[in-house]
């Protein structure tokens, strides 16, 4: 586990964002990326009769439809252990393999950090 206290400013900025949109909307995640020129874009699960998104791959399509040309980094707050092979993929076509991947659990703390690839 890594204290979110110890993490760079603009990895801690999207771990708190993805807890907040996860809080507020009362979804079961939240997630927020940071594309290549600093803006961060948040989402929360999806969850419609005809559509169901996780909240990673939500945020990584509000990037995408945003103009966002790549990732620096993501972070998603779960009860999951880990971010799915589908996040990390999703990641992966805008960021890159090495993009990191925060995951945190609800109370913010980060678990661990993966890459996309």
């Amino acid at each position: 586990m890594t204290d979110t206290t110890a993490l760079d400013p603009e990895d801690r900025k999207i771990v708190t964002l993805a807890r907040s949109v996860r809080a507020r909307n009362g979804v079961p995640e939240g997630a927020a990326v940071r594309d290549e020129t600093g803006r961060t874009y948040v989402a929360g699960t999806v969850a419609l009769d005809s559509l169901k998104l996780s909240a990673l791959r939500t945020a990584v399509a509000m990037a995408v439809a945003s103009g966002a040309t790549s990732l620096e980094a993501a972070a998603v707050v779960t009860e999951a252990e880990s971010a799915s092979d589908e996040d990390r993929a999703a990641v992966r076509d805008l960021g890159g393999a090495e993009t990191p991947v925060l995951v945190a659990g609800p109370d913010g703390t980060v678990r661990e950090t993966v890459t996309a690839g």
